[in-house]
C-alpha cells in the first residue's frame, strides 16, 4: 500500500469515533443468517461477534449487556456453550 492511500485510509478512521469504530468491527464480525449453518459450531467466530457487541455496549455506556456478551463469549472459549438448532428445524 503506497504512502498516500495509507494516509487516505488513516484519514477516513480518524473521522469515525470510537464507538462508530466498535460498530463496524462489530459487524464485520457479525455471523450473517446465510452463514450460520457453516459458523454455528465455530468457537473463535461465535465469540469474536459477542467480544465485539460486549465493546459496542461498553462504549454506549451499557455495562451490564457488555457484561453479558463477555459471559457469552467466555462460554464459547472454554466450550461451556453450543450452539442452539435452528431455529427453522423441525417447522413443516
Amino acid at each position: 500500500m503506497s504512502e498516500t492511500s495509507q494516509l487516505s485510509h488513516n484519514d477516513i478512521l480518524a473521522q469515525l469515533s470510537t464507538v462508530e469504530l466498535a460498530q463496524a468491527l462489530a459487524e464485520r464480525l457479525a455471523i450473517a443468517p446465510n452463514d450460520w449453518h457453516r459458523l454455528k459450531g465455530n468457537r473463535q467466530a461465535q465469540a469474536s461477534q459477542q467480544l465485539a457487541t460486549a465493546l459496542v455496549f461498553l462504549l454506549k455506556d451499557q455495562p451490564q449487556e457488555a457484561l453479558e456478551r463477555v459471559n457469552l463469549a467466555s462460554g464459547w472459549l472454554d466450550r461451556s456453550i453450543s450452539a442452539l438448532p435452528c431455529p427453522s428445524h423441525g417447522k413443516h
